[in-house]
């Protein structure tokens, strides 16, 4: 009998302190596809920051925030889908170092992922609503500056969490073997607060403008209004494309908040809902968004799919190739 319980324990020979082996809330078949979800993430926002940084065409404002989310996306799939899958499924062995640094870099990429779309929304908004001003006010090199502060409020805002860790004297451990944080009601109350109500609010609000603009516009075309002042002399095709890209970018910002609601909502809801199955749910959805946004990448963007054609056939080694026409 000592035999079994001990070959359920993490660590058999700390038996009083060791933590129970982790029974998977998932069949082992979706495991492997949580697995395969890890390298197919990588892979396809591999080739966005890779097209987005060959083609000099594709280098404007716009891109330049797809580049930075497609970064970020990047790193869930490689560091944070991997490790949270074996975090839920098996025992941790790898110490309160890593664990913490797990912790850290979730935070770092998830804020990062918020504050790109919120950065996506503002250009969006300033394109559809301000065009004539659109090209003096949203230059590359502003929106350069507006990523290096998003990631480096990330950083400093994940660091708030250094209290928490486990390699911090004091901190809470109820065994070994396992990577548990524990998080203070007023650190939820600023989670809640800074990565969800206002990024929220702020992307809602701007969408509701743009959308705003873009029925009154589409009013105008329908009754023939010709357009007066400079300000509306922009012509159909432009405001066409401008409105194309905004729908786009919409339905980014759609699936993210799907992906990243439920995540906040058992925030809210606390320990009251939370099951193992359901945080693992609610965590793996959240990680799948940046799985997502390639594939909406692909469907909407001509561009992504000619560039994935030059890089996947090699095209992109010629000499000159960084100059192709992409749109």
């Amino acid at each position: 009998m000592e035999v079994e319980d001990g070959a359920q324990l993490c660590c058999p020979q700390f038996p009083n302190t060791s933590c129970r082996k982790p029974l998977s809330p998932w069949p082992e078949t979706v495991t492997i596809v949580f697995y395969s979800m890890s390298l197919i993430t990588v892979a396809l926002n591999l080739l966005i920051i890779i097209s987005i940084s060959h083609f000099r065409q594709l280098h404007t404002p716009t891109n330049i925030l797809l580049l930075s989310l497609a970064v970020s996306d990047l790193l869930v799939g490689l560091l944070l889908m991997p490790v949270e899958v074996l975090r839920t499924t098996s025992c941790w062995y790898f110490g309160d170092f890593v664990c913490a640094t797990y912790t850290l870099l979730s935070g770092i990429f998830t804020s990062a992922s918020i504050g790109d779309m919120v950065l996506i929304s503002v250009d969006r908004y300033v394109a559809i609503c301000d065009p004539m001003h659109y090209t003096t006010k949203v230059t590359a090199r502003r929106v350069q500056f507006c990523v290096c502060l998003c990631w480096l409020y990330s950083v400093s805002y994940s660091f708030l969490y250094l209290k928490n860790l486990p390699t911090q004297s004091g901190s809470y451990k109820s065994c070994y073997g396992a990577c548990l944080i524990v998080i203070t009601n007023n650190s939820v109350t600023v989670e809640l607060v800074l990565s969800f109500i206002v990024p929220v609010t702020v992307i809602i609000a701007l969408y509701l403008g743009i959308f705003a603009v873009a029925v009154s516009q589409a009013r105008a075309m329908r009754s023939h209004i010709t357009a007066v002042t400079l300000q509306l002399s922009v012509t159909p095709k432009a405001k066409k494309s401008e409105l194309k890209a905004a729908r786009t970018l919409g339905v980014l910002v759609v699936v993210f908040l799907m992906c990243f609601c439920p995540y906040y909502c058992f925030f809210i809801a606390g320990d009251s809902l939370l099951t193992a199955l359901s945080a693992s749910f609610v965590i793996y959805l959240f990680y799948c968004n940046s799985c997502l946004n390639p594939v909406i990448y692909a469907l909407f963007y001509p561009w992504f799919r000619k560039a994935v054609k030059l890089i996947v056939t090699l095209q992109i080694l010629q000499p000159g190739s960084c100059d192709t026409n992409m749109l």
